[in-house]
């Protein structure tokens, strides 16, 4: 392979961070790609609902992006470059993914690789026969399966649905975007994430109750489409959009930030988030909900708090559990900062890639 790789990603979005966390993932991967001089083309589906005010970065200056309309559009614009390509990379929850999949499975690539940002939750629709974006068939199907979740999981999609290669690629962070803004301190925890069923309970037992406990404190919600019967106490601020050119200002004008994490990615663990590494790198002490795993990337009560219920969150926020949250803040910088920026997770990519050799012609049509 070549010292210069020429990659081509199909993504649920590059240009619109608004309601998915994979937006912001795949720009710190692909800028860290450009660095180290890679060539990206991204391929992102025409949508009305990232379209417009929701589009924060319509013309990236890291790679080449370009909107398409339909599948067949993608073959046939794009078929050249695909094929050409170095390794084509699918993301989950791309719309008509399975279609995408299959056709992309059909054609003469180099390296068909999957690139899943929602591993758990992905796992749990193709137990319940959900197949929109991906189908369990497919799984066998590509070279290499990336995963934003490791540990246990690499060996679940291995043995339980057939992925040949299943290779952990966690999130990063755009380590020039994230750094500390002069900024007047405005909250004392702040949470920054769409709204999600599965996630209620944490904010509600992590924030609305030591929200009521403490209502000298202020607090701070920021994301979209949550539903107008919650019950917000009066000291917890709303925000419903926040683009990602704000986010280090607002990790910077709070005393604690929130990580909290869905059900199934608690239950299996090894799934830190984006938003994780974004306020670490700020240098924002973080107080998170537990799952196995987190601990071995952020030390609990040296580089994070982790909270077990609303109690824990009062101690923290009051100061009752001796933590130092300077401290934490500090660790969890330096971790991020040496480990899960966008350039080191590149170099992650580069290497799986060139350790994984072409397809020759016979496999190509096997895997057709």
């Amino acid at each position: 392979m070549s010292k210069s790789l020429d990659i081509v990603i199909l993504g649920l979005s590059l240009a619109s961070s608004w309601g998915n966390g994979h937006a912001t993932t795949f720009r710190a991967l692909i800028k860290g790609l450009a660095a180290e001089g890679h060539r990206v083309l991204f391929l992102e589906r025409e949508v009305p609902w990232y379209a417009g005010t929701n589009r924060d970065l319509p013309d990236p200056d890291f790679c080449e992006l370009v909107f398409y309309h339909s599948l067949d559009e993608v073959e046939q614009r794009h078929g050249e470059r695909l094929r050409a390509a170095d390794a084509v990379i699918v993301g989950s929850y791309v719309p008509e993914g399975t279609e995408l999949i299959d056709r992309l499975a059909a054609m003469d690539l180099k390296r068909l690789c999957f690139y899943d940002i929602d591993t758990p939750v992905t796992m749990d629709l193709l137990d319940r026969g959900e197949e929109a974006h991906l189908a369990r068939r497919q799984v066998p199907v590509f070279d290499l399966y990336f995963s934003f979740s490791g540990g246990r999981v690499l060996d679940r999609l291995a043995e339980r649905y057939g992925a040949r290669a299943p290779r952990a690629l966690y999130c990063s962070v755009d380590e020039s975007r994230y750094t500390r803004v002069d900024v007047p301190m405005k909250w004392d925890m702040g949470y920054l994430g769409t709204y999600s069923d599965d996630r209620q309970p944490g904010l509600e037992a992590l924030m609305l109750e030591p929200a009521r406990r403490l209502p000298h404190m202020r607090f701070v919600v920021a994301g979209a489409q949550y539903p107008d019967d919650i019950d917000w106490p009066d000291n917890v601020e709303r925000i419903e959009h926040l683009p990602p050119s704000e986010h280090a200002a607002f990790y910077s004008a709070q005393r604690f930030t929130l990580n909290i994490t869905r059900a199934a990615m608690r239950r299996l663990g090894w799934s830190p988030s984006v938003r994780l590494f974004e306020a670490a790198a700020v240098g924002t002490p973080i107080l998170s909900d537990r799952w196995e795993g987190l601990g071995d990337l952020l030390p609990e009560g040296k580089a994070i708090v982790i909270a077990d219920g609303s109690e824990d969150a009062v101690a923290a926020l009051t100061g009752e559990d001796g933590t130092a949250p300077e401290a934490l803040a500090a660790e969890a910088r330096r971790i991020v900062l040496a480990d899960h920026t966008g350039r080191a997770r590149a170099g992650d990519l580069v290497d799986m890639l060139r350790d994984c050799p072409a397809r020759s012609r016979s496999e190509q049509e096997e895997t057709a």
